[in-house]
């Protein structure tokens, strides 16, 4: 097959050479991106009298009956056109002659392939905006259904203090709150058009970039060719980001995974997001919980690799960076499937509000709340924290509960003990009592339920703003 930049050679690339340095597995995927950039670009080179209105016609009546045959599933993909361009370019020629090789004036691959990115994943973008957001209305939703719920908090994996659950839940949307953030500046650094760059030093043809940034949405263009197609901070961000957010879910998973373990038993999951053993018969596994975890390391070795693939690449366009996309493509499909398939686990699941609340009254995680009571009462902290603790170490070796001793008791470990140390140490009051700002009190969550909807309807009107980037 005859390569439509063979003019200067004398002989066939070698099949293996062909197969090795072909894009057009992964990167037909954005057919609707490079047909949409060129149709802007025919529209921009007959609009500067680059080419005549009548074959800006001819090329874009062909380019659309491609992308219905794509969409339609009758267009043939093939390897010796090494990529999508290449593979639209050959039979937007065959089907309306020489003025299809018009399509290519004023225009490089290096260029074409940015802006096919950058318009791919700005899209992509606004899609898993979207999910995203529906994983965070999971988490505040379930919080809510669950507002008066007690559960022991944790820090090094052991009882710390009584919690709100709601608590624990909005820790997770907060969480997902910044992931939203940072997903909102990739989108501004892809938002960015480098289309008229051509290979690196841009064209002495009179081309309207501005035109063709206002056709395809873009926000800015490139204000130098060089960077413009050697640019893929926005990629390497994005998959920082993606890891980011895959490292919060991963975290989800692992406590997830210990809450429905019999051991601690807090929560259950939905049977839809389970899986059973082919040889224990009782055998209910968090599988779903646990492939999110295990993808962590998928998701972080395309952002090493993306990292270690740009690092010692001299300006400007190397092959090297064809690269950039399997991996981008990889953490788009999976996050896309993580979130939709994470948000309906966490809707489903169910609270064992009286395993949580059984296990935090039988633990010492009041004990800070018995050492507060003595700061009140004019102890200075250092010494409480003795008192608690030797109060601690006696019902351990008695084996009682900072809840089970009497008056006398309290009183042979300090004399600023009084009766309303019992209702002082009881964990609805270790909650109520905790309402600094952020803190687990009943008054703090209700505020951060409040917080967490302004949230969302802030990220909305930035969905909304995606969605009518549209092409």
């Amino acid at each position: 097959m005859a390569k439509l930049w063979g003019g200067r050679f004398t002989k066939s690339t070698d099949a293996m050479v062909d197969e090795f340095q072909a894009s057009i597995s992964f990167d037909h995927r954005m057919y609707y991106e490079d047909i949409k950039g060129s149709i802007a670009h025919a529209t921009m080179l007959a609009k500067t009298g680059i080419i005549s209105d009548e074959e800006r016609d001819l090329i874009i009546g062909g380019l659309e009956s491609i992308l219905a045959d794509i969409e339609a599933g009758n267009f043939s993909f093939e390897v010796g056109l090494e990529d999508i361009h290449m593979n639209i370019e050959a039979r937007l020629t065959e089907r309306i002659g020489a003025v299809g090789g018009k399509l290519h004036t004023a225009r490089s691959r290096n260029d074409q392939v940015a802006v096919d990115t950058h318009l791919y994943l700005r899209k992509e973008i606004g899609e898993l905006a979207v999910l995203l957001q529906n994983l965070q209305e999971a988490f505040l939703q379930k919080a809510q259904e669950n507002k008066e719920v007690i559960m022991p908090g944790y820090t090094h994996l052991q009882r710390a203090q009584p919690i709100l659950f709601a608590q624990h839940m909005m820790a997770y949307f907060f969480m997902l709150a910044r992931d939203f953030d940072r997903l909102q500046g990739v989108y501004e650094r892809t938002d960015i058009m480098p289309l008229g760059a051509g290979a690196l030093a841009g064209t002495t043809f009179p081309i309207d970039r501005f035109m063709v940034a206002e056709q395809l949405k873009f926000g800015k263009l490139y204000a130098n060719s060089m960077d413009a197609v050697s640019d893929r901070d926005y990629i390497i961000e994005f998959l920082s980001f993606a890891s980011l957010l895959i490292m919060h879910l991963s975290r989800i998973s692992e406590e997830i995974i210990l809450w429905c373990s019999a051991e601690f038993g807090f929560i259950e999951l939905d049977d839809a997001h389970c899986t059973g053993s082919s040889i224990m018969p009782q055998k209910k596994n968090p599988d779903v919980a646990e492939l999110v975890r295990g993808k962590t390391g998928r998701i972080f070795g395309h952002l090493m690799g993306m990292l270690t693939t740009t690092k010692g690449l001299p300006l400007a366009y190397n092959k090297d960076l064809q690269e950039d996309k399997e991996g981008v493509f990889d953490t788009i499909d999976n996050l896309k499937f993580v979130l939709t398939i994470y948000a309906a686990m966490i809707r489903d699941m169910r609270v064992n509000a009286d395993r949580m609340y059984n296990a935090v009254t039988h633990d010492f995680s009041n004990a800070t709340d018995m050492a507060d009571y003595l700061g009140k009462k004019g102890l200075p902290f250092r010494q409480a924290h003795e008192v608690v603790g030797k109060s601690v170490r006696y019902c351990i070796d008695n084996n009682k509960w900072l809840m089970d001793l009497t008056l006398d008791e309290f009183k042979q470990f300090s004399p600023l003990f009084e009766e309303d140390i019992m209702e002082a140490i009881t964990v609805e009051t270790c909650v109520t009592n905790r309402n600094s700002y952020g803190g687990t009190s009943y008054a703090q969550v209700a505020q951060q339920f409040e917080t967490a909807q302004k949230m969302l309807e802030n990220q909305q009107v930035v969905i909304d703003k995606y969605t009518q980037k549209g092409l």
